[in-house]
């Protein structure tokens, strides 16, 4: 007898642990949708974040491109002045210089968000040709004043 009351109890307590620790239906549907909502949130956090970054990247290089608008400006006045620097090539290659802050403007202008990796690839390639379109502004200052 004293068996059977240790066995119907350990049956009790292993079926009592194996009811409460089971959730319901209802219950894993409402921490599936607390996880979903965590989800959404994490996602427009993610999106919000991307969209910053781009507006402040954008208020950057349109920063980088007025500069480099007012350099080529003023050294088309200093050409204007000096006239031994106002030869046929140096127009031709501060025209190549303004046409491609032009350019670099507009390509940035038309960016449209495509997702993060997108970005990324866009911003890095676009960050290398800002850097040349200043190396040469520069070289072209350097050897306009010499």
């Amino acid at each position: 007898m004293k068996k059977i009351n240790t066995l119907f109890i350990t049956a009790t307590i292993v079926a009592t642990a194996i009811f409460t620790s089971c959730s319901s239906p209802s219950e894993k549907v409402e921490n599936a949708d607390a996880e979903v909502e965590v989800a959404k949130e994490d996602l427009a956090n993610a999106e919000y974040k991307y969209s910053v970054e781009v507006e402040n990247f954008k208020k950057q290089t349109d920063e980088k491109i007025t500069a480099n608008e007012r350099m080529i400006a003023d050294i088309k006045v200093s050409m204007a002045k000096d006239k031994k620097y106002a030869t046929a090539e140096y127009k031709k290659q501060i025209a190549a210089i303004e046409l491609k802050n032009a350019e670099m403007k507009l390509r940035m202008n038309e960016y449209k968000e495509d997702g993060n990796e997108k970005w990324e690839s866009f911003k890095r390639e676009f960050n290398h040709d800002m850097d040349e379109l200043g190396h040469s502004l520069n070289a072209f200052t350097v050897n306009n004043k010499k």
